[in-house]
């Protein structure tokens, strides 16, 4: 088992109790350097715009120039995206972006893609928000583009949302392509065909269960090795000690939310569950279930990390040393 951990990037209001943007920022690099110093395998970010769960003038980073800037602020860890979004930028512009950047960190570059769902950010940035159908269209053909830039010289492609004439994709790489989404049809098909990582479930071992019997099934189907794909999950969790109270322990990292504020916060405002308050041990033994369920990589948000370091050298102790 891997485990990754995400930066405070703003998206999740996990900054707002800095007032100077560049206090924010290198609040965020400060989290990205203790787990580059620690046992954790990857750092995170998201690809958003505006934050959650409403969209208020905060700050919050962009994802690609976060990455490539982190990836020089950091010497081991890999860079994770979950996920790209697909509507913001041309494929054939993200496999250039993510091939310089997995130069710039010396071939640590996790890119991450997905369909994108954030109708608010979309239109506020321009971006036409089309039917579902048409942003899933769109999204099949992004990730064999950019499958193929990586692994092929002299591409042409002509589609119905994306077209290139022989781009010159150099420096040449393949990044690790990380597609986020558990979509039975189409998303984990594409995962087969084209995937090196998957994430989808959120920590719920029952959903996990049935989207990877699906997977493994597509494998067979396209002729793909299941077993080298990367099966990861996330988690929205802030590990506390055995006994603590968990009103007190979050205090520091809470800043001006109230508990129940914070937990809401910390899942994105979009997830039905909320982000838990629980021990390491609790936790630890979460992490079995999701093993014997077939996941071999947790990527966690904690909330309020920006402001203490504790849960997150917390869960490098109790949990990742663990599972090493």
């Amino acid at each position: 088992m891997k485990f990754g951990v995400f930066v405070p990037q703003g998206w999740r209001m996990d900054l707002v109790e800095l007032e100077d943007p560049v206090e924010q920022w290198e609040a965020m690099t400060a989290v990205a350097k203790a787990a580059d110093a620690g046992p954790w395998d990857s750092i995170w970010l998201f690809d958003h715009f505006h934050t959650v769960p409403e969209p208020v003038r905060e700050s919050v980073f962009e994802m690609w120039t976060t990455t490539a800037a982190l990836a020089r602020d950091t010497s081991r860890v890999n860079l994770g995206q979950l996920v790209g979004c697909n509507g913001y930028r041309n494929p054939a512009l993200v496999a250039k972006l993510a091939a310089t950047v997995d130069v710039a960190s010396h071939g640590r570059m996790y890119a991450g893609l997905g369909a994108g769902w954030s109708e608010h950010e979309w239109k506020a940035y321009g971006y036409p928000w089309t039917s579902q159908r048409e942003r899933m269209g769109s999204f099949v053909e992004s990730v064999e583009l950019i499958h193929r830039l990586w692994t092929e010289d002299d591409v042409v492609f002509e589609g119905q949302y994306h077209s290139v004439d022989k781009p010159f994709v150099v420096p040449r790489r393949k990044p690790k392509l990380w597609i986020g989404g558990g979509g039975e049809r189409v998303t984990l098909r594409l995962v087969a065909k084209y995937g090196d990582a998957c994430n989808f479930g959120t920590g719920r071992v029952d959903v996990i269960k049935h989207k990877l019997a699906i997977l493994r099934q597509h494998c067979e189907d396209v002729g793909r090795d299941y077993d080298e794909i990367i099966k990861s999950t996330s988690l929205n969790v802030f590990p506390i000690e055995s006994g603590a109270d968990p009103v007190t322990a979050t205090a520091k990292a809470r800043g001006r939310y109230s508990l129940e504020e914070f937990r809401e916060i910390g899942s994105g405002g979009t997830s039905h569950v909320l982000a838990d308050v629980i021990t390491t041990k609790e936790l630890s033994e979460h992490v079995e279930q999701l093993a014997e369920a077939g996941i071999d990589y947790v990527i966690s948000y904690i909330p309020g990390v920006a402001y203490d370091h504790e849960p997150m050298q917390r869960y490098a102790d109790d949990v990742v040393q663990q599972f090493s």
